[in-house]
């Protein structure tokens, strides 16, 4: 009896296993609520696929890829400044190197012929061992070899140690050089990667508007096309600076700026290429500092060191040739041609152009010296 009563009893089961089919069978019954939620909303018709982004959104979005890719580009431009200027001082280190290794083999060539004469005459000269030492420096550096030479025999072998010193500084100078070069080289492919895709997101985003939509964007970007841009600037010489309406409205502070704004006007409708310095297409900065090299004065090749070419000047000070800057992270420049105006390469696709200067967030301005 007590067996068959017992074979009835339901199997007890493990408080674990109980909280874990519990919290299944919650789970469950939620995912069935929320699907059945989403189901009714759907068949509703209160349940909407997100909107696509308007033109002003996308035009937004294409305009903050232009800015990163411009900050890309000028720590691209700083990188590959450094970069050469690495590489011009290794050339240099190597031509060094070779002219101290040349007379370093001739001391040697002398200590050989005095050595040879010494070993002639009998006795192993200490300017032997010194030769057939595998380190010469460590040998060297033992006074005694200078007390047991004659005095001409310790004059050369004082140039061949002193020789031998400096070859040895100039190569590890050299290879650290090499070092930072190729560090360099490295952060220069970071930032082209960087800017590339930058660009290419903005190329996508432009495909996604119409023909009519581009156009109305690309005029807002600047005072207009190329050809209006040129009818601004006068038919003689720039000794002044007109403004949008073709009137005089500032003089240049010097001869100079003057040429750097008649470059500027000369440059206008010439293709934006990041990295590029001219004479066929610019980004910002490289047409800042063509515009000024042209007029005698040789900026660097950043905004970020433009910035520091010259005094500071304040906004209402502004002249035609000052250099003005952008964002708070000084990433693009322009060159003030008068009349709240400046000369600027804008982005890929807009060309150099007039804008004005509240086109962007003002930063600073710098008078270049």
């Amino acid at each position: 009896m007590t067996a068959t009563v017992a074979s009835h009893r339901k199997p007890r089961q493990h408080p674990l296993a109980s909280l874990t089919g519990g919290t299944r069978t919650a789970r469950t019954a939620a995912t069935l609520a929320l699907a059945g939620a989403a189901t009714a909303t759907v068949f509703d018709g209160t349940g909407q696929a997100a909107s696509p982004p308007t033109p002003a959104q996308v035009k937004g979005r294409i305009n903050a890829l232009y800015q990163e890719a411009e900050v890309a580009t000028q720590n691209y431009n700083g990188a590959k400044e450094a970069a050469g200027t690495a590489r011009q001082e290794l050339s240099r280190l190597q031509d060094e190197a070779a002219r101290r290794t040349q007379k370093l083999n001739a001391a040697r060539t002398e200590l050989g012929a005095l050595a040879a004469s010494q070993y002639r005459s009998g006795g192993v000269d200490p300017t032997v061992r010194l030769l057939l030492s595998a380190d010469p420096q460590r040998y060297l550096d033992g006074a005694a070899v200078l007390e047991r030479a004659g005095s001409h025999q310790a004059t050369a072998v004082a140039g061949y140690a002193r020789r031998l010193g400096s070859v040895r500084q100039v190569r590890q100078r050299a290879e650290e050089t090499a070092e930072r070069l190729a560090a360099t080289e490295a952060t220069l492919k970071k930032h082209r990667v960087t800017v590339v895709h930058k660009l290419d997101a903005a190329e996508q985003l432009l495909s996604r508007l119409t023909a009519e939509q581009r156009q109305r964007m690309a005029g807002r970007d600047g005072a207009g096309t190329a050809r209006a841009d040129r009818g601004t600037r006068g038919d003689g010489p720039l000794d002044g600076i007109t403004g949008g309406s073709g009137a005089a409205t500032a003089a240049a502070p010097n001869p100079r700026a003057a040429r750097a704004v008649s470059f500027a006007y000369a440059a206008l409708g010439k293709p934006y290429v990041w990295g590029a310095t001219g004479p066929s297409a610019y980004d910002c900065s490289g047409l800042t500092q063509a515009a000024w090299k042209s007029g005698g004065v040789a900026l660097p090749r950043t905004t970020y060191t433009q910035i520091s070419s010259g005094p500071r000047i304040d906004r209402s000070q502004l002249a035609p040739g000052d250099l003005v800057f952008f964002y708070s992270g000084i990433s693009h420049v322009g060159l003030y041609i008068g009349g709240g105006k400046m000369i600027h390469a804008p982005h890929p696709g807009a060309p150099v152009r007039i804008a004005p200067i509240d086109q962007m967030p003002f930063a600073a301005a710098t008078r270049p010296a």
